[in-house]
């Protein structure tokens, strides 16, 4: 049988942060995951160029029942902590937009600078590792896996959620957690596309890779992004970010015109240039396609001096407050994220460490703790996971 002070079960973003920092500390850290590749999730996130933090990142860009919780963490781990280990290793990164900060080269760029850190550290990763058992000894844990078996002083869950399960995402972590007596939050796919199936479908269809600027409302959150039409529904930075705020059967709301007033504008071009259509004056906007399909679908396109005031205040309530219901989501099979998991109230904010069963810790997303689209979600990752490598 091994005995080791630490094992960490999980080798994504928060794992290998929480591995090569308590490493760093002098702790024995043995690190374990179920998969043949460490950091499968940072590997494709970003579209490849992996969307390591933002620079913009507060508590505000994070949804929790318990909203105090991500507080500690992300003070005493900054975005800026995370930023100077980067340059540390000379990875060349660049800001996007909106502080969201990218890899120059690939999301490899960030996998390989943890594990160098695990190795100059001496953490002890091992790959192709299941778990049979877990249980908690006088002082620590007994765990029965394909190494055989193993104990140590302090376990830490770094499972993640079930979002891309294609990844290996498996609801391990919640098993942990309730097998010592935590309280799970439902769970639900977060920073994810709707599908639609009413009348609309036909029009998400028709325009499917076609990409535009809104602001997407639901549940007194707005989000000014993109929006793309998929075959399936709508996606796109705007409704991935309100997906995490809406509950099925809830009304979104979209303004195609953020940039407008869409009553005085309309009545402008009313008056400007009355003989113009209505899909003219919108292709100047949206794309030529696009502007069609809704001046034909939606209001039956004409020249504007045949619109009345009462059609033109229509036609400005549909394109700045276009009101629907989505059919649901895509699920966690393209989910960014998982909302909700182990309840906050029963894990300590500072230490990340159980309140029910001493010596075991829960950090990164398999918590109820979901940042915003944008590099947020990898910055709890990196918080939470430095914040319990001070404690195991």
């Amino acid at each position: 049988m091994r005995s080791t002070e630490v094992v960490i079960i999980g080798a994504g973003a928060a794992g290998l942060m929480c591995a090569l920092t308590a490493a760093g500390r002098g702790r024995k850290v043995m690190l374990i995951d179920h998969a043949n590749k460490a950091g499968k999730k940072i590997l494709m996130s970003g579209g490849g160029r992996c969307n390591f933090t933002n620079m913009y990142t507060e508590p505000a860009n994070f949804l929790s029942h318990n909203a105090h919780f991500c507080k500690s963490a992300l003070a005493r781990y900054t975005q800026w902590d995370f930023i100077g280990l980067v340059a540390k290793h000379g990875v060349p990164y660049h800001e996007k937009k909106l502080g969201q900060l990218f890899c120059d080269n690939k999301s490899s760029d960030i996998l390989g600078m943890l594990l160098d850190e695990c190795i100059q550290t001496g953490v002890s990763l091992h790959l192709d590792t299941s778990i049979q058992e877990i249980a908690r000894l006088d002082s620590g844990y007994q765990l029965q896996t394909t190494l055989g078996e193993l104990r140590c002083e302090s376990l830490v869950i770094a499972t993640g959620g079930l979002s891309i399960p294609t990844l290996g995402a498996t609801g391990f972590g919640y098993q942990v957690a309730r097998q010592f007596g935590h309280e799970l939050l439902p769970t639900r796919a977060g920073l994810v596309p709707f599908t639609i199936t009413d009348q609309l479908k036909a029009l998400c269809t028709e325009l499917s890779g076609t990409s535009v600027d809104c602001v997407a409302s639901c549940n007194g959150q707005s989000f000014r992004e993109n929006l793309l039409f998929t075959h399936r529904g709508l996606s796109g930075p705007a409704i991935l970010q309100i997906s995490s705020y809406w509950e099925p059967g809830d009304t979104v709301e979209i303004n195609l015109l953020p940039d407008h007033d869409a009553h005085t504008w309309l009545q402008q071009q009313q008056v400007e240039r009355p003989n113009s259509e209505l899909k003219t004056l919108l292709g100047e906007i949206f794309t030529k396609k696009m502007a069609t399909l809704l001046a034909d679908t939606w209001f039956a396109s004409k020249p504007m001096k045949q619109y009345t005031h009462a059609e033109v205040a229509d036609i400005a309530q549909k394109l700045s407050s276009w009101q629907l219901v989505p059919a649901g989501t895509e699920g966690y099979r393209t989910a960014e994220v998982t909302l909700g998991g182990v309840d906050t109230r029963e894990v300590s904010s500072k230490t990340m460490e159980s309140l029910k069963s001493p010596g075991l810790y829960f950090i990164g997303e398999v918590l109820d703790v979901t940042g915003h689209l944008g590099g947020f979600n990898f910055q709890w990752a990196w918080a939470s996971g430095y914040a319990a490598a001070q404690y195991v």
